[in-house]
């Protein structure tokens, strides 16, 4: 037994819940069932281990309790079917109920990449399939995946709860897919893969604008992934992404917890390990020929870290992948990122041309990275009163801290310009 400190069990209990959830829902098939006994679980790990100490083997605890819970649902379902039903009276025998727990689960084992398939059903849409993994997966919240979609978190909730319906109801078990079929999963593997790293490296809503566990998950997966499929271009050029995104963490916040955007942040700071890694593995990828989303943006995050500094970044060449990119995807974040290329190659008005056609997206309209975009540009041409509302307008509409706290300052800033050139005319 050792004793943890809570944010050291916090990270452990998030490493061992997926990997435990497939080592349940496999051996017992029912996915929702296996949720909440697991979710059971942590619980009592959550309460008890903070003066037990860890086990040798938590991973196996944790297991050990959740079958447990399992088991005793069953039980207690057959008793109430019992007095219900004289056929289930006359048939008392359930084996998932008298079955021993067997103690198939090691310390060393890692069923995650297992769960990640798993989850990306054959009956669920991918969208639902998504969504369903981001959450026993990733660990994220209802509200951050319906964040990342750009969706109501209602709505997202319904999804969730309509996967579970659909798994369990289908024909098609849930286990370990054939070679087969987790080919025709991968996409939607990657896809999970590509936000939880997001939502790691840049929190939608948690006071921790930098969620370092979920974004070195995302890695770690990634990596071992790619290890077993290294002939596969699109995860190598997800795992390159995502390390040459990675590369900046250490520069992207302050000494006070302050955001720090890309063109101020202190570039002796940058991973250049990773930057390495990451350029080498998306060089070899394009060399290949054929071409995929997660490969363009790791070619374009390889830009960015190889500029020496921020003005000396070869935006045209960001542009056109990021044309290429939009001709791939109809994702109203890429036009975004694609307006902003624009601007910095053809000016900001030529960015806000591309803006202001971009707001008749309703998946977008209302998110503040549009208003902080177009603020940035308006700040630009010199417009600081549009600038300065449109600052505040992203703030409010922002659920992250730390980006809410940058906007606002940005806001302030644009403000008192205003004040400086009304005092100099005068």
């Amino acid at each position: 037994m050792t004793d943890p400190a809570p944010n050291r069990l916090g990270h452990l209990l998030r490493e061992l819940a997926p990997q435990v959830l497939a080592a349940v829902t496999r051996k017992h098939g029912d996915f929702a069932d296996a949720e909440d006994a697991v979710q059971d679980a942590l619980f009592a790990a959550a309460t008890q281990w903070p003066d037990a100490g860890v086990p040798e083997n938590p991973r196996g605890w944790l297991y050990h309790v959740a079958a447990r819970r399992l088991t005793d649902q069953t039980r207690s379902d057959i008793a109430r079917r019992d007095r219900e039903s004289v056929v289930l009276r006359e048939n008392p025998h359930c084996t998932a109920a008298t079955a021993p727990i067997a103690d198939d689960i090691t310390p060393d084992g890692d069923d995650t990449l297992l769960l990640l398939f798993m989850c990306c059903h054959p009956s669920l849409t991918s969208s639902n399939a998504i969504a369903l993994t981001l959450r026993a997966v990733g660990g994220l919240t209802t509200r951050e995946i319906a964040s990342a979609y750009l969706v109501p978190e209602a709505t997202m909730a319904q999804r969730i709860s309509r996967a579970k319906q659909i798994i369990k109801s289908s024909a098609v078990p849930f286990a370990d897919p054939g070679e087969s079929e987790r080919a025709a999963r991968l996409q939607s593997v990657l896809h999970v893969l590509y936000l939880v790293f997001n939502e790691g490296y840049a929190s939608s809503e948690n006071t921790d604008f930098v969620r370092r566990d979920l974004s070195n998950e995302a890695i770690r997966l990634t990596r071992a992934l790619f290890a077993t499929r290294s002939t596969s271009a699109e995860i190598g050029g997800l795992l390159a992404l995502m390390l040459l995104t990675d590369a900046r963490r250490a520069a992207r916040m302050g000494s006070d917890g302050e955001l720090i955007p890309l063109d101020a942040q202190d570039r002796t700071r940058w991973n250049q390990p990773q930057i390495i890694e990451g350029v080498a593995l998306i060089s070899a990828l394009l060399s290949q020929g054929k071409v995929g989303p997660y490969q363009l943006q790791a070619a374009i995050a390889a830009i960015h870290d190889e500029a020496r500094d921020f003005a000396s970044t070869d935006w045209p060449q960001i542009l056109a992948f990021y044309h290429l990119l939009e001709r791939m995807s109809d994702n109203p974040m890429v036009a975004l990122n694609r307006a902003i290329a624009a601007s910095m190659v053809h000016g900001p008005d030529a960015g806000l041309t591309q803006l202001d056609a971009l707001a008749a997206d309703a998946r977008i309209a209302t998110h503040y990275r549009l208003d902080a975009a177009r603020a940035h540009m308006y700040e630009r041409v010199g417009d600081v009163t549009k600038a300065a509302a449109l600052f505040r307008t992203a703030a409010e509409r922002t659920a992250s801290t730390a980006e809410r706290n940058y906007l606002l300052t940005k806001a302030s800033r644009v403000r008192l310009s205003v004040g400086r050139s009304s005092s100099e005319v005068e």
